[in-house]
């Protein structure tokens, strides 16, 4: 993975809450695979952590925009978000519409989203209510130490699977989704929904470094290896693999984000198409 020339995004901010949050929110990501682990060793389910009421009591937290006083973890992932602005504003153009492009929030700890209050430990995560991907850098060494999902490109899937949420999103699917879910008869039926919203979220993220290696658009050149670390990660948080690394039995009525093999699948076939009509995961998942 090298860059020639790339830009970084103006769209980043950094803050964190002050106090502590009492919880946090998941806003359908990559990495409610945190949570997942938290699940699968303590039986105890992340959910009842989250505070969906905002910015809870007695918390401060001031937003700066970020300029040049970027550390090089900052700047790359800017660049990478950067990348997907541009990508995401052609396709959409394209199709006769605007993207609104989202806000890159860097924080450590805690923070306080419009979705609720959030620790490090819920992983990066997109709040529909305020269009922010929220990420804490610290991940990545979680990724790479813990997850075995080493590499630049590897993180680079973690920001384009978190805009890939946006992109959802913007498209109103996020929302069917919601009805849906609200509407399932199931649990199981439920989790079918997020697991398709998720694996297409990592189509998106294909989409995204098909483009960004076709046309350079933000100077990204991709190889071979690139391609096999985002494969790499997409294998080592998919649910399968995270209930054995937890000692569990596989029980795929459970997963929510989707086996290792389908969130592999879909992020090559996003990037080896680049076809946005390929990627309707509840089709093909009969929803």
């Amino acid at each position: 993975m090298q860059w020639f020339g790339g830009k970084e995004s103006d769209n980043v901010e950094e803050g964190s809450s002050s106090g502590g949050g009492r919880g946090f929110a998941v806003g359908g990501g990559i990495v409610g695979l945190i949570g997942l682990v938290i699940y699968y060793f303590t039986g105890i389910n992340p959910s009842q952590f989250i505070n969906n009421s905002g910015i809870g009591g007695g918390s401060e937290q001031q937003n700066t925009r970020l300029a040049k006083a970027r550390t090089p973890e900052q700047k790359e992932a800017s660049m990478v978000f950067r990348g997907t602005e541009e990508v995401w504003d052609s396709l959409f153009r394209a199709n006769g519409k605007t993207y609104e492009k989202p806000t890159l929030h860097f924080f450590t700890d805690a923070v306080d989203a419009a979705c609720g209050q959030a620790t490090s430990a819920v992983g990066p995560f997109y709040c529909p209510e305020d269009q922010k991907v929220y990420i804490d850098l610290n991940f990545y060494k979680e990724l790479s130490d813990r997850f075995g999902a080493p590499g630049q490109f590897a993180q680079a899937y973690v920001i384009a699977h978190e805009v890939g949420h946006h992109v959802q999103n913007l498209l109103g699917v996020s929302q069917k989704v919601q009805q849906a879910e609200s509407q399932a008869g199931s649990s199981t039926e439920r989790n079918q929904y997020s697991v398709a919203l998720e694996l297409q979220a990592d189509f998106y993220a294909g989409v995204w470094a098909h483009y960004e290696n076709k046309y350079h658009q933000n100077g990204l050149v991709l190889n071979q290896g690139d391609i096999e670390s985002a494969l790499n990660a997409a294998r080592q948080i998919g649910d399968d693999r995270l209930q054995q690394q937890a000692g569990q039995s596989v029980e795929p009525d459970s997963f929510t984000h989707g086996s290792s093999a389908q969130r592999m699948y879909w992020f090559k076939r996003g990037f080896d198409t680049g076809d946005l009509s390929k990627g309707n995961t509840f089709k093909e998942m009969g929803l």
